[in-house]
Formats: C-alpha cells, structure tokens, sequence
C-alpha cells in the first residue's frame, strides 16, 4: 500500500504546484489588465489565453460586473485557494495515511 500512498501523495504535490502556477497566471492577467500591455506580445497571448476562458465562463453563469470592475479574477482566486486547501490536503491526508 505505501506505492499508492505516495503516488498519490505525488498526485496532491503536483496538483498543488500546478494551482499555484495558476493562481500567479491569474494574478498576473489581473495586473495586465490595469496597465493595457501591447495585445499582440506572444506572452500576453499566452496569459490571455489562458485565463479568460475560466473568466468567460464564470461570467456567463454569475455577473462578474461590478461597476467597472470584473470580479472574475477574484472569483477563480478563491476557487483555487479553496481547492488547495481542501483537495490538495485531502489527497495528502490520504496518502499519508496509506503509507
């Protein structure tokens, strides 16, 4: 049992990373947002890329817009606090526990 107790504790680590790598890419989008950076720079593509459709969605089912403010962001930022805590401990709970 400890093999699957640390594949998925491997699991929890990586899921993990991969949130908070995430949580920066939001951030950052956040930022980029407010400073209006030149649209056609390959690395703003990437980030746009990335993070709006998440904000796209979000809006569609929930107004986002506060004012001038788009609360999507934030939104995803605490979708992914909270997915952090709860099932990246979770896993790593369960891994612990199976080795």
């Amino acid at each position: 049992m400890f093999v699957l107790g640390n594949f998925i504790h491997g699991i929890a680590v990586v899921v993990k990373m991969l949130l908070e790598v995430y949580l920066w890419v939001v951030i950052i989008r956040t930022v980029l947002s407010w400073i209006r950076p030149n649209p056609y720079n390959p690395l703003v593509r990437i980030i746009y890329g990335i993070v709006d459709p998440v904000t796209y969605r979000i809006s569609r089912i929930l107004p986002t817009r506060i004012g001038m403010f788009d609360v999507a962001p934030f939104l995803i930022i605490i979708i992914i606090i909270f997915l952090q805590h709860f099932v990246v401990n979770s896993l790593l709970d369960l891994g612990m526990r199976l080795r």
